[in-house]
């Protein structure tokens, strides 16, 4: 199965266009960026203004939470208020769980996002095996309730978003293909074959997870699923990662997870989810997608370089599964640790992926190394006998595979090709024994700009090639301070799910839904819990994902009702309906109780930016 035509070549994915209001996602047009309003359905001036607000700041499509009737009905004053006022962004209804919803919010907005997950199913993590039979009546069962809602959108001319959360997969989905992104794309399938049945098909997949590795397995199989079933399947695609976060976390996991696959020619339309006002939503999507021409280039010949036999026109086989992650085989080899006492530090095959700094980051910083925490550089560059090579230089390549022991390789600084398909290129040539070291860019690029560009494009271009599986270290080098190069370097470890060294948190974005304020509650669960090394701990404002997206977490913070809250331990709620005011102090008991809990140090040292 294919999921994009050429793995070190960037080609767009060619899809139709589907009109949401007055705006084209897919087909010839830009990738759309949008976003969601967090305010309740019910205040008709708050959700207006808000909305406005995000159309003020470039936002192109704004979604609104529809959870009840009442609220789906209440968007027809929304958009009158809109439009009146000269606002002809398009609105988006969000569902979860009432068919009913939808078809009154149908009536009033551009577009419907539905969840196949819980629109027209359960989810109470039921163990139960369905025979063929069974199956098929639940089909049919879904069909009848899905069916209106495709009528109506078809008969107003308005779109459809099928949008498969990971963690909120239906029992059914869960029962026959697991928690796993095969069930993803099936459950959505499973949709829009119903509206292929009716017709219908002005829809846009989406495929949304808080694991990057998750999600960027998702939205491939997705591809290559919809390109076996045929060209009329080019239906096009939303990109997001749901319970990003907040702050550099939040904004590196999403480079990570939408970077790669606009990357790779996937993506019509993008919104990055941080558990922050929306509008500082905007300008984070804007930048990926600004970025997206610059970091893929095009496969090249080499100047001056031997034998370049490689071209956009040859395929190669991938050096990774792009359906399932399994990281690179390499053998283990030790290189010199930082410091005068001799040690060799060892990377490759099982160890940990390693951080390198190069000589001149390190000497700025070396006085003060014991104030870095837990962001200290392991390797020196210039001292690790790292060989950088062209990885379309045949000779190069050969006179390294037939070496006797496993080399550190690396790409040349000088390489002309975009550092993604580089990597994926040198993976695929060199023998899998042999240590490769990431890098950010190739070469350091003198030209001024902010970091968060420079977050931006560190995290698409390692984070990608971590979730492919490949890397042993890697090397931040478009940072020219070294403390924040050392920071962004650990940071894209974490996010990626590769290094963990600091509490993982998966915290939503606010939205009408969210029963309890996410910025000051997470805030205070970070103050009480950031010593706990290794933990993982969702913060999740309703239900609508909670249980599935915490499936990988050790525990989570869920809001049950207005002003109370109930504690996750993985999946499983154990204490309900706790006070707001006492829900942080009973989750610190709660990790207590399960033997998780370590008292913070006496005195943390401070980590501290080195410019």
């Amino acid at each position: 199965m294919n999921y994009c035509q050429n793995p070190l070549s960037y080609q767009r994915r060619v899809t139709r266009e589907v009109m949401v209001g007055d705006v084209g996602v897919g087909g010839a047009n830009p990738i759309r960026v949008q976003s969601m309003i967090t305010c309740d359905t019910m205040d008709t001036e708050m959700s207006i203004q808000q909305t406005t607000e995000l159309a003020n700041v470039g936002c192109e499509v704004v979604r609104i939470t529809a959870p009840t009737v009442k609220d789906s009905r209440n968007l027809e004053h929304i958009v009158k208020g809109l439009r009146e006022r000269g606002c002809g962004v398009p609105i988006v209804a969000d569902i979860h769980f009432k068919p009913e919803a939808a078809l009154e919010a149908a009536k009033w907005v551009d577009k419907v996002r539905i969840n196949p997950g819980n629109y027209a199913d359960s989810k109470k993590f039921v163990i139960r095996e369905y025979t063929n039979e069974q199956y098929a009546a639940e089909l049919q069962r879904i069909r009848e309730r899905f069916s209106p809602l495709v009528e109506l959108c078809k008969k107003r001319g308005i779109a459809m978003r099928i949008g498969t959360n990971h963690g909120s997969l239906s029992d059914r989905i869960l029962n026959r293909y697991g928690d796993t992104p095969l069930g993803m794309v099936e459950s959505a399938l499973e949709f829009a074959r119903i509206a292929r049945d009716l017709d219908y098909h002005d829809f846009v997949f989406s495929m949304k997870a808080s694991n990057p590795k998750v999600m960027i397995e998702a939205y491939r199989l997705l591809v290559a699923r919809l390109n076996e079933l045929g060209p009329d399947w080019n239906y096009p695609i939303h990109l997001g990662v749901t319970e990003a976060g907040e702050g550099e976390d939040a904004r590196i996991k999403s480079a990570i997870g939408i970077g790669s696959l606009l990357a790779d020619g996937i993506g019509d339309t993008i919104r990055v989810s941080l558990t922050e006002d929306s509008p500082h939503e905007i300008p984070v999507a804007k930048a990926l997608v600004a970025l997206t021409s610059t970091l893929t280039g095009r496969m090249s010949t080499a100047k001056g370089a031997a034998n370049t036999a490689v071209t956009t026109s040859e395929q190669i086989d991938l050096p990774f599964d792009p359906f399932s992650y399994q990281r690179r085989a390499s053998e283990m080899i030790a290189a010199a640790a930082i410091g005068d006492s001799g040690e060799r530090i060892q990377l490759g095959g099982e160890e940990l992926i390693r951080v390198i700094v190069r000589r001149a980051a390190y000497d700025k910083i070396a006085h003060k190394i014991d104030k870095l925490g837990d962001y200290k550089p392991e390797i020196i560059f210039e001292d690790a006998k790292i060989e950088e090579i062209d990885p379309r230089d045949e000779k190069a390549i050969e006179r390294l595979n037939k070496s006797a022991s496993p080399q550190f390789v690396t790409v040349r600084d000088d390489v002309d090709l975009a550092v993604i398909a580089a990597f994926r290129l040198l993976a695929a040539q060199l023998d899998p024994r042999h240590p490769i070291l990431l890098k950010d860019e190739l070469g350091r690029k003198k030209a001024e700009r902010d970091f968060l560009h420079t977050l931006l494009v560190a995290s698409t271009n390692i984070g990608s090639l971590l979730c492919d599986g490949i890397g042993d270290a890697i090397l931040v080098q478009g940072e020219e301070a070294p403390g924040q190069a050392l920071r962004l370097s650990y940071n894209i470890l974490q996010a990626a799910g590769s290094r963990i060294f600091k509490t993982d948190y998966v915290a939503c974005p606010s939205c009408g839904r969210t029963l309890f304020n996410l910025q000051t509650t997470t805030a205070k669960i970070k103050a009480a819990t950031s010593h706990l090394k290794g933990l993982k701990i969702a913060i999740m404002g309703c239900i609508v994902n909670g249980p599935g997206e915490m499936a990988d977490a050790d525990f989570g913070y869920v809001g049950g009702a207005p002003g109370k809250v109930n504690l996750y331990v993985g999946k499983t709620a154990v204490k309900f309906n706790i006070p707001e005011a006492e829900a942080v102090d009973r989750l610190q008991d709660l990790i207590l109780e399960r033997g998780k809990w370590v008292e913070p140090a006496s005195a943390i040292p401070t980590v501290e930016v080195v410019s």
